[in-house]
């Protein structure tokens, strides 16, 4: 599986950094199921057909999102098809839809088996053990904030880069202010395009910039780093 921070896209077309890591991860898929869940209603056919350029450039023919069928043909979809992308938008109602329909057990299931997953924005934020880091205001209800469980941190990402002073400090604060109320958390910070992979049990920074905040501090990971709190 792996998690983008955020604006990966270069207009129908994934950005040039995360290209080569999003062909290598869905190499051989020939359907993918988008989960657009945390964009507007009236937005989803737009990014829908995005999405479709987007994979089809990287080799994968099919790529459908969920909110074309009813809630049985979306958990019929979630089950047929041989990858899973879950895009961006607003965290809480992704995740209230993923707890109504069932779609989070689903998905976990499936992506336990071996199906490729990925996440940007709020899809990475569900990939975590729980919501907590999200940036997002809470825009509907959850009935918990138990996220899918793939990586065991608490995610944030369009993580801003250090040479925002201002913002990298503000979100760094807010971080730590987090991790002060919840100290046995580890956060997983992203850049924009940045990408972690989790491949054969192990993970690491595919591309771009990500921070690694515990309790105990916050250090700055590099490309090709193996990251072995991360991997399973």
């Amino acid at each position: 599986m792996l998690v983008v921070g955020g604006t990966m896209m270069n207009g129908d077309h994934f950005a040039d950094s995360v290209m080569a890591v999003m062909r290598e991860h869905y190499a051989g898929c020939r359907k993918v199921a988008l989960v657009l869940h945390p964009s507007h209603p009236t937005e989803r056919d737009k990014v829908e057909a995005r999405m479709q350029k987007a994979f089809a450039q990287l080799g994968v023919p099919e790529a459908e999102s969920l909110h074309r069928r009813d809630d049985a043909g979306a958990m019929a979809l979630l089950r047929t098809a041989d990858a899973i992308f879950v895009g961006g938008g607003e965290t809480f109602v992704l995740l209230a839809e993923l707890h109504r329909t069932g779609q989070l057990a689903l998905i976990r299931e499936r992506v336990l088996a071996g199906v490729p997953f990925g996440g940007s924005s709020a899809g990475a934020n569900v990939a975590g053990l729980i919501i907590g880091t999200t940036n997002d205001f809470p825009t509907a209800d959850v009935p918990s904030r138990e996220a899918l469980g793939f990586l065991p941190v608490t995610i944030n990402p369009h993580h801003p880069l250090p040479e925002q002073k201002a913002d990298f400090d503000s979100r760094a604060g807010k971080i730590r202010g987090y991790l002060r109320f919840n100290p046995t958390e580890t956060v997983l910070a992203l850049a924009n395009a940045s990408v972690v992979r989790l491949h054969a049990g192990r993970a690491v920074l595919a591309a771009g910039y990500g921070w690694i905040y515990s309790a105990a501090g916050m250090r700055a990971l590099q490309v090709g780093e193996p990251l072995p709190e991360l991997g399973r």
